[in-house]
């Protein structure tokens, strides 16, 4: 039992929360508060990042503990009003750490991917990209280089991340007094706006002192309008993952001399050329509009959803004890199956290929298990038979594909 990983369970308590937030929407004939495509497009990211948090998460403590046992500026002890101060630290490092993410380009490339669902709900708070949370794990090295102890860090930073998840919500209206304290979700409403005068405001994540400190304290007045000011035109996982990086690609190719190319990368999004996303939606078929989602793949597309958060919640809860082998195969099959998750929503035709690529990787799976690696090949053999003889194409494309 001392293998077990129980935090495992906030995984199903995630699934839980958003679920009792959806009734009460409901109930309170707020249903647009919810759409189907956006929330499965929130739930494939926060699953990639969790998935792959648990092969870096260990790392990020090691580099920890190394910073605070060979260069802690201070040795702070374990008292009471240190685990206060340790909050407001870390709200103070999450505040500047946010805040240049919204003003640097290659920062932004990694934290737009939360500001892209245009419905504010619970699942939007799982819009957290691996690489985010490398980039915020790297701000917060300042905290054991303080002189903050790494058990300490963990602890509160777990309390924090739970505390913002509960401000990813519109069910909860403007609470005045509190929010001369505390971000509350109005206020974190407004950060996810993209109205004009919403527009670069509330990046804390616990407290507004530091908002109010230094000029980007902002109350609910409109109604806000979620998203991004340029949405993204695709509920496709990779290219909600990727698609600002390639636009960084494209503005450093353009650029002319070394400060111009160093704009592209270290410059202000506002600067972003706002031609080169339309050439490169257009590039990579991404210029469509979506569509709604097909009742005839719903069912298909929901069972791939509920596999892998299981899978997920296995991985998790067993990791240490999984030999490495299966470790990486289980990681890489979620991850195509999250691929595949977007190919349905964006109804690509390469679906049907990636799903032979899956099954595949299934097979050699469980035959490695048993030790028959080798064996493995007669499954595939045996789907291009079948294929030849039944056109499972055909039949794929008719029941989950619909192109119209």
């Amino acid at each position: 039992m001392n293998d077990v990983n129980y935090l495992a369970f906030a995984i199903p308590a995630f699934f839980l929360f958003v679920y009792i937030e959806y009734k009460l929407a409901q109930q309170k004939n707020k249903g647009s508060v919810f759409k189907y495509e956006s929330s499965v497009a929130n739930f494939s990211v926060g699953i990639a990042e969790r998935l792959l948090n648990l092969f870096i998460a260990a790392s990020f403590y090691q580099v920890y503990n190394w910073i605070y046992t060979s260069y802690a500026l201070f040795d702070i002890p374990n008292k009471w009003y240190v685990w206060l101060l340790l909050l407001l630290a870390t709200d103070l490092v999450w505040y500047w750490y946010h805040r240049l993410g919204h003003e640097i380009n290659f920062l932004w490339a990694a934290h737009i991917v939360h500001h892209q669902s245009e419905e504010f709900n619970l699942s939007a708070a799982a819009r957290i990209t691996a690489i985010q949370a490398v980039f915020r794990n790297v701000f917060w090295c300042v905290l054991p280089l303080v002189g903050f102890h790494p058990n300490m860090i963990i602890t509160i930073l777990l309390a924090h991340g739970a505390y913002s998840f509960f401000t990813h919500t519109q069910l909860i209206g403007k609470i005045s007094w509190l929010e001369n304290v505390l971000i509350t979700p109005s206020l974190h409403g407004i950060h996810h706006a993209s109205d004009e005068k919403y527009l670069d405001k509330n990046y804390g994540d616990v407290f507004v002192f530091w908002d109010k400190l230094f000029g980007t304290f902002q109350t609910e007045e409109e109604a806000p309008k979620y998203g991004l000011t340029h949405p993204i035109k695709s509920y496709s996982f990779l290219w909600q993952h990727f698609h600002y990086y390639l636009e960084i690609g494209e503005a450093y190719k353009r650029a002319n001399g070394f400060k111009a190319k160093w704009n592209a990368i270290f410059g202000s999004p506002a600067l972003m050329d706002q031609s080169i996303r339309p050439i490169l939606e257009r590039r990579f078929s991404q210029h469509k509009k979506n569509k709604s989602t097909p009742i005839n793949f719903k069912g298909y597309l929901n069972v791939q959803l509920v596999l892998v958060v299981a899978l997920l919640s296995f991985l998790t809860l067993y990791f240490s004890s999984i030999k490495l082998i299966n470790q990486v195969s289980i990681l890489l099959f979620i991850l195509l199956t999250l691929i595949n998750i977007g190919a349905l929503l964006e109804q690509r035709k390469w679906i049907y290929y990636l799903e032979y690529i899956r099954l595949i990787l299934v097979s050699v799976c469980v035959f490695n298990f048993f030790g028959h690696v080798a064996l493995s090949l007669f499954p595939a053999i045996i789907l291009i038979l079948l294929e030849r003889v039944y056109a499972i194409s055909k039949l794929y494309n008719k029941y989950v594909f619909n192109p119209n």
